[in-house]
């Protein structure tokens, strides 16, 4: 790319599991003015679902990447751009103007930020110098659950982070409260938005401009100065084990055969009464065995279980039920095991038995 054509924006989208980060991503791309936005999908855990629950459409330029890119050496950020890039000159893509970084609930932002902003970390490698001049980090956008936000930031620092280093907050089931003096006790220098207000725009969250760690949250700037001193790929020092990120872990649960509807409902409601797992989150596709051609949507934050959703058809792949349960103290193979009797009930017609 010319250094003399103007640098892409990119906008980093963050927020703790479950706070709406996808909901509000799919508001974004139902502008038609925004149509021309590429995206970087960063999920945790090997089994990707986040990328197809976001309505994206197929005439968008995407990359989905698995493993946290605050930490993970073969799924950072600037490997993503680079893959952008590389499309572009093949003429793989659709051109795009803008570039929206969805980041897994579990990232902490500052080495994203400092992959980006000029005196971060340095470029190692000749497409590290071409993701430098073709792009700039224009923002960073925490979503915020007001349900759960307290809980988060009393036992995940990067909940902290996500808020201190973003120019923009956007408050999801605020209930008419005002966040305001709440989250500017974290970072001074934050916009606050409340997404359940009428006259709320999502497209305005993305105006052009060049992001500064000046006067946002305390500790931003050194934690910054400490991720350079890192360098990439020395975050947490859990890069090798894309299924978990310190305590937490994500177990994958995958299926073919169509669910039985009552036994999965069963299944999904034992998980989140279940306190002594340190449940965060369920999100998922499932095929259910009354109409295996519309996916049921899954979603549970913490203990809140919310009702099956059914889209009218798959997503661009494959048409299988595919879960990511994340926790803190999962049982892993009594998760498989139960699971895998969900899909032997299915094939049966017996009664699902917990």
């Amino acid at each position: 790319m010319s250094p003399s054509l103007p640098q892409t924006p990119v906008f980093l989208l963050t927020g703790f599991l479950g706070a709406g980060k996808t909901t509000l991503l799919n508001r974004l791309l139902e502008d038609p003015a925004l149509a021309d936005t590429a995206l970087v999908i960063n999920e945790f855990g090997l089994v990707a679902v986040d990328h197809d629950l976001v309505r994206k459409g197929s005439e968008r330029a995407s990359v989905t990447t698995t493993g946290c890119i605050c930490c993970s050496a073969g799924s950072d950020l600037r490997s993503s751009l680079d893959e952008l890039l590389a499309l572009r000159r093949k003429g793989g893509l659709p051109p795009f103007s803008r570039v929206i970084v969805e980041t897994t609930g579990l990232a902490d932002p500052a080495p994203i930020v400092n992959s980006l902003i000029p005196g971060g970390i340095p470029a190692r490698s000749l497409s590290d110098h071409a993701v430098a001049r073709a792009f700039r980090l224009s923002g960073v956008i925490a979503v915020v659950d007001a349900e759960g936000i307290e809980a988060a930031l009393a036992a995940h620092p990067e909940s902290l982070r996500q808020i201190a280093f973003a120019d923009q907050a956007v408050v999801t089931r605020a209930r008419g409260q005002d966040w305001t003096a709440r989250l500017r006790a974290l970072n001074p220098g934050i916009a606050v938005h409340d997404a359940g207000d009428p006259g709320f725009d999502p497209a305005a969250l993305l105006a052009p401009g060049s992001y500064s760690a000046f006067g946002k949250g305390e500790g931003v700037e050194a934690w910054l100065e400490t991720e350079t001193a890192r360098g990439p790929g020395a975050h947490g020092g859990h890069m090798h084990d894309l299924n978990r990120h310190g305590a937490v872990q994500a177990v994958p649960l995958v299926a073919e055969a169509p669910l039985d509807p009552d036994a999965l409902q069963g299944f999904l409601a034992g998980l989140a009464a279940a306190p002594e797992s340190g449940l965060l989150r369920i999100k998922g596709l499932a095929a259910l065995a009354d109409d295996p051609a519309r996916p049921a949507v899954i979603h549970a934050v913490q203990h809140r279980l919310y009702p099956l959703l059914r889209l009218e058809g798959w997503p661009p792949g494959q048409a299988a039920s595919r879960i990511v349960v994340i926790g803190t103290r999962l049982d892993e193979r009594g998760l498989r095991r139960r699971f895998a009797a969900l899909g032997a009930a299915a094939a049966s017609r017996a009664p699902f038995l917990a």
